[in-house]
Parts: structure tokens; C-alpha cells; sequence
């Protein structure tokens, strides 16, 4: 029995240290800002499935206990578990302090009562909890929704798609029009699949657009892109089952840009709503204030989409920042930002945040402390979880139908 028992140590022992060295690994993550892109999907990853880690690393600390009486070496395996256990616990100690934040900022944005506004005949659903530790484990389900691809335009040879993701009821629906990011480089209307049938499911007409890309085409061929997308989708909203009068800009970093930037045009066509992920806000402090480290090389990013830096191109770089079109009577806005974003810092988020609000819009901000850029490419990760429960409700709110007019 004695043999038995020192054998199943020196097992235990050895996978504890095993399982400790990466736990740990992965872990500090949570902490360690990526210095390069490559190392970015860790830096977004970690945080995101930290419930994972946090059993991965309470395993290698079950492990390691049972043989920390044979070895040296399975005591430092001890500790190295229990360092990944604190750090892998850190977003998910946060996370109720982050959503009573959350709601309060909504709260005050779009008043104390919005959920009872959001309540109609064509109430769309909502989410019942900010996060479900169970679906960070199996995910979030999906509706078997499948898009209907559609040209929209062939400017300059480059055939524009969008992709159209209609929710199981007919008739007409509020509308999302879904911009993705890819640093105006990269990317097509695809790539948010899962966000696209997961809204449409909820009970959206959810239309992805596409755009060309830096550095053959630079600004302003993206922002009219969106216009000429927008204007297509227009003049064919019974066709494509939307509510012209409940449709929406959402977008994530690039896409975000684009979408906060159309809107705000003097001239744009009437959305009831913008939502943006981690957007560019100011190009030009974004140049001028690159982010430490800086694992995307923001300056060239820029460069690639404006053809220079603001020396080069001061005018351009005011025109294509979204902060330089705020004034008053802008949509609403809401804004969601990582706190260790290293591209898109969010203190650019707050000051949009403050200036739409000091002109009298409604802008409710939300930073999520643990969570880096592209923190939703984990889908069912705890910061998409939190982001996806306030802009569907930001979302019912400001897509709600419109009372009637007493005319």
C-alpha cells in the first residue's frame, strides 16, 4: 500500500507541475500586456476563458498538494498554482463591481426607467443575466440562421457584398448594420458570423457590409463605401424586412471608426443608434500617443489608411476622426472599451463619451477593466457576455418603436 501511495505522489506530482507551469503561463496573461501580435490572441484569450483557467489552475493546486510532502520540487509546483489561481480569479472578482458600474452608466444615460421603454408589442428579446459561467464552458447557442449574400456595388473593380441575416418572424424589424474591423486592412462581411445570427435570433434584421481596404484604397473610399452601402439598403428595406425607422450602425475597432463616422456626417441618412467596440476616436493623438507596446505598429496602420502621418495630412487626419463631427443631435451612442486595450486605448472611449455628452447626447460608456482589443472574438467569453446583455438593451431602447405622432 506504502508503494502504491508514493507512486500515485510522484504522479500527481508531476502532473501538478506540468499543469502548473502552464496554468501559470497562460494566467499571467490576464496581466501581461501582448508586446507583439502574434502574442495578442493570448493577451485577448486569457481573460475571456478564465473560468477555464481558474479550473485548470484549482486542478494543478489539487495535484500538486498531494506531493508537496515528496519533493522540493512539487512545493515550488504548490506555488506556481497558486499564483495561477489568483490571476486567473481576478476578472471574474471584478465583474460584479464592472455591471453594477455598467447599469448605473446606462442608467443615467438613457434614464433610471429604459427597460420599462424597451417593453412593446415588438419587444425584441433580451438576455436575462450579464453571465452565464456555464456558457463560457459550452457557449453560447446560436439559431440555425444562414445569410443571404447580395452585391451591392463594384466600385473601381471591387465587388462590395453584404450579408443579410433575417430573424425567423417576417415582417419589418429593427436593423442592425454590422461594420467589421480589420484596421481598414483586412476582413469581409463574415467574420462577425456568430454576433450576426445570435442578434437575429433576438430579433433583428442584421446586415453585414463590406468595404475596400488600406493601403490600395485610402480614405475617404471606406467612409463612402458604408454611404453607398447604406443608400443601397435604403431603397430596399421592404424587400429586406427592415424598419426604416429603427436601424442602427454597430461596429468593432475599424469597423466602429467607420460607423461612429458615418452617423455623425452632417449629411448621413437618419439612424436611430451607434454602437461602438474599441473605435479609433482621434487619429491624430492616436498617432502622436501610440499605445506601450504597441502590437499592431498603430503609426503604420495609420499611415497605410491616411497615406501619412498629421504632419503630412493634418486636414485628412481631422476629417477622418470621428471626434472632430460632434455637436448635437447625434444618435445615441454607446461605447464599449477594453481597459487593456493596447490599440485602441479607452481613455479615447471616455473622451467621446464626454464630449457627445457635453453636447447634450446620450453616450453611455462602458470600460471592462481585464479585457484587451477584439475582446469579443471570444464569443462566449465573460467580456462578450457583459458587452452583448447592455447593447441589447441600449439596443431595445433606442431601436423601440416610435409612439405616434399627436399631429
Amino acid at each position: 500500500m506504502g508503494l502504491t501511495t508514493q507512486f500515485f505522489q510522484q504522479i500527481s506530482g508531476v502532473f501538478g507541475l506540468l499543469l502548473a507551469i502552464i496554468g501559470l503561463f497562460l494566467s499571467s496573461w490576464i496581466v501581461i500586456p501582448a508586446p507583439t501580435f502574434s502574442l495578442l490572441p493570448l493577451g485577448v484569450g486569457a481573460p475571456e476563458l478564465s473560468p477555464w483557467l481558474l479550473s485548470l489552475n484549482l486542478l494543478a493546486t489539487l495535484l500538486s498538494a498531494v506531493s508537496a510532502g515528496q519533493s522540493w520540487l512539487y512545493r515550488v509546483a504548490l506555488g506556481l498554482s497558486l499564483v495561477g489561481l489568483c490571476l486567473s480569479c481576478l476578472p471574474l472578482v471584478q465583474f460584479p463591481a464592472v455591471q453594477r458600474q455598467a447599469e448605473a452608466t446606462l442608467q443615467r444615460a438613457l434614464g433610471r426607467d429604459y427597460l420599462e421603454k424597451i417593453a412593446s408589442p415588438q419587444r425584441v428579446s433580451l438576455a436575462a443575466q450579464p453571465l452565464n459561467l456555464a456558457r463560457v464552458f459550452t457557449g453560447i447557442s446560436l439559431p440555425p440562421i444562414r445569410p443571404t449574400g447580395i452585391q451591392f456595388a463594384h466600385p473601381e473593380g471591387v465587388p462590395l457584398r453584404l450579408e443579410i441575416y433575417r430573424p425567423p418572424t417576417a415582417g419589418l424589424h429593427p436593423t442592425i448594420v454590422n461594420i467589421y474591423g480589420g484596421a481598414w486592412k483586412w476582413g469581409n462581411p463574415t467574420q462577425d458570423d456568430k454576433f450576426n445570427r445570435y442578434m437575429a435570433g433576438k430579433g433583428y434584421t442584421v446586415i453585414a457590409i463590406d468595404y475596400r481596404h488600406a493601403p490600395r484604397y485610402r480614405f475617404p473610399a471606406q467612409l463612402q463605401d458604408v454611404q453607398t452601402a447604406l443608400a443601397f439598403i435604403w431603397e430596399r428595406v421592404t424587400e429586406y424586412g427592415i424598419d426604416r425607422d429603427r436601424v442602427a450602425l454597430l461596429g468593432r475597432s475599424a469597423g466602429a471608426h467607420l460607423a461612429m463616422l458615418t452617423a455623425f456626417q452632417p449629411d448621413a441618412l437618419p439612424v436611430r443608434a451607434v454602437v461602438s467596440y474599441y473605435g479609433p476616436i482621434n487619429l491624430t493623438v492616436g498617432y502622436r500617443e501610440p499605445p506601450n507596446p504597441d502590437p499592431i505598429d498603430s503609426r503604420a496602420v495609420l499611415q497605410a489608411f491616411l497615406g501619412g502621418s498629421p504632419d503630412d495630412f493634418p486636414e485628412l487626419y481631422r476629417k477622418a476622426s470621428p471626434i472632430s463631427w460632434v455637436r448635437p443631435d447625434l444618435p445615441p451612442t454607446l461605447l464599449i472599451y477594453g481597459g487593456r486595450d493596447h490599440i485602441v486605448q479607452a481613455r479615447y472611449g471616455r473622451e467621446m463619451a464626454n464630449l457627445l455628452q457635453a453636447q447634450g447626447n446620450s453616450a453611455p460608456f462602458m470600460e471592462i477593466p481585464w479585457a484587451e482589443h477584439a475582446f469579443d472574438a471570444v464569443f462566449s467569453g465573460i467580456s462578450n457576455q457583459l458587452a452583448l446583455y447592455y447593447t441589447e438593451r441600449f439596443l431595445g431602447w433606442a431601436l423601440r418603436p416610435l409612439e405616434p405622432s399627436s399631429d
